[in-house]
């Protein structure tokens, strides 16, 4: 199976279905997740999760 099969299946989702809203909420949260995952071992930490 390929690496990035979930993302080109998700973007052709985004272009049949004309789902463009989901594009930004996705992109979010992923960002929203590597910041989380970087930040756990970082100085940032304690400012971070306050902010939840």
């Amino acid at each position: 199976m390929n690496r990035f099969s979930i993302i080109k299946e998700f973007w052709q989702f985004l272009r049949e279905r004309k789902r463009w809203w989901l594009a930004p909420i996705v992109i979010f949260l992923l960002l929203l997740g590597v910041l989380l995952v970087f930040a756990k071992g970082s100085a940032l930490a304690p400012f971070i999760y306050s902010l939840f």
